[in-house]
């Protein structure tokens, strides 16, 4: 009986500081900016250890193997933040001490969910970074700790825990968050006339400037799955003024686009989607597309290619011919700016 009841009082304890320790936990609430990157200064000491790891393992949250529980041992500093619909974040954390171990995971759930450790059930993804146990091949490692979360059609809260590794507890740190994307979209746009081009011969050349267009606000219908043509994180690519132009690319027959900026420092972008011939959609109401393809600056160097001002796209023709909508855009709000527009059919 004396058993009974002492195993139960400690049955009782040990519930009763899980749920004390989840009350007890500080969260400071920050702030991001559309296409930004914001950063803020913390310590370890800020924070507490977590003693139950066990939700991180937990197949419903999948953040981090048990086998990895002495990376995420010592005091953890949470933060949360909202990620807007249309964007992707990246999580940076940078020890102020560089000898000093730190880890890192975030997770993402709905913006009314106060779950936290060790009291996380379950969440929709959550990722981790810490110190590699072994090199990898072509990948190199520093202090600094990387995860990366990204929202689609809605806007969700984002989680962050700042960890010490190996029983660390103190120790300043920065705290890095870019967002790209994320930007509200304007209820105003402006309406963009269509130039028609008349293919000749095997290569057409069309001269223009931006500021004969207009801005698209609206840029969802890119992201549209019916669309695909660009993520909602590359928007400010296309943020400009949108000249369009409409084609037609005969049956059994490759078409080849080249947008070339006479000033050689403005940045363009360049897109083109294929619909039927009677189709008059056109963005921000496009619904849907055979295809759409587009070129924008690269955000990164790619092993084995060069990039330069011009864009290039291709569509093609099997049996049948398409119209073909050609969209001529200023990266990053550019509204003005000359160009050449080079069309190229080849016949299979």
């Amino acid at each position: 009986m004396k058993t009974s009841i002492l195993y139960t009082f400690f049955c009782l304890f040990i519930i009763n500081n899980a749920f004390s320790q989840n009350r007890n936990t500080q969260i400071s609430v920050l702030k991001v900016k559309a296409n930004s990157t914001v950063s803020y200064q913390g310590n370890l000491a800020d924070g507490q250890q977590i003693s139950d790891l066990s939700w991180a393992a937990n197949s419903s949250v999948a953040c981090f193997p048990a086998t990895q529980n002495q990376k995420f041992s010592g005091n953890h500093v949470f933060y949360s933040t909202t990620i807007p619909k249309r964007s992707e974040m990246f999580i940076k954390l940078i020890p102020k001490n560089k000898n000093h171990n730190l880890s890192l995971y975030a997770y993402q759930v709905g913006l009314s969910n106060e779950q936290l450790p060790p009291n996380l059930s379950s969440c929709i993804t959550c990722e981790a970074d810490h110190k590699w146990d072994r090199k990898w091949r072509g990948k190199t490692q520093d202090h600094t700790r990387k995860v990366r979360v990204n929202a689609i059609n809605r806007a969700y809260k984002i989680v962050i825990g700042v960890v010490g590794a190996e029983g660390l507890t103190e120790g300043d740190f920065t705290l890095e968050i870019k967002l790209n994307g994320g930007e509200e979209i304007p209820m105003m746009t402006a309406k963009v006339e269509v130039m028609k081009i008349e293919t000749t011969g095997t290569v057409t050349t069309i001269n223009g400037n931006l500021e004969t267009g207009g801005l698209i606000s609206d840029l969802s219908w890119a992201a549209n799955s019916s669309v695909a043509c660009f993520p909602a994180t590359q928007n400010q690519k296309f943020s400009g003024n949108h000249v369009i132009y409409s084609t037609t690319i005969p049956k059994y027959s490759e078409m080849f686009i080249r947008l070339i900026p006479k000033n050689k420092n403005q940045n363009f972008s360049l897109y083109a989607y294929q619909v039927g011939l009677s189709n008059e959609q056109l963005p921000p109401k496009l619904s849907s597309c055979v295809t759409c393809e587009a070129d924008h600056k690269w955000d990164r160097k790619w092993r084995g290619k060069t990039q330069d001002h011009t864009r290039k796209v291709r569509v093609n023709a099997i049996n049948r011919s398409y119209k073909i909508v050609i969209g001529v855009v200023g990266a990053e709000g550019l509204t003005e700016g000359d160009f050449e527009l080079e069309i190229k059919i080849k016949k299979r």
